[in-house]
């Protein structure tokens, strides 16, 4: 399951004892359409393991500028609320599960 991210629950779920994978999107972006299939295949793959979340940039302009997101999508990685790793462009699934089985 994939968690819809805003400012009021976003450290909440960070900070969870499971790493966190963030999607930071917008739905005008053509490469986040095309990762998003990939996430939410993930999330299923991982649940259990990982927490899965997305942040609508435009929505969420503090959140995209608190952790300088200049190019969309960019997938982090959090572990004990700290930021482990940034994919920034679209990824293949294999690129997203190598960084997660890395932190696991």
């Amino acid at each position: 399951m994939v968690t819809e991210l805003t400012k009021q629950n976003f450290n909440e779920i960070v900070k969870s004892d499971k790493p966190v994978l963030v999607d930071f999107w917008a739905s005008w972006c053509g490469p986040c359409r095309m990762v998003s299939p990939i996430i939410d295949q993930i999330a299923e793959e991982y649940e259990g393991k990982i927490t899965v979340g997305k942040v609508n940039v435009d929505d969420e302009a503090a959140l995209a500028t608190e952790f300088a997101i200049v190019s969309i999508p960019t997938i982090i990685l959090f572990k004990d609320g700290k930021e482990v790793k940034k994919l920034v462009g679209a990824q293949s699934a294999d690129d997203y599960a190598d960084a997660i089985d890395a932190i696991l």
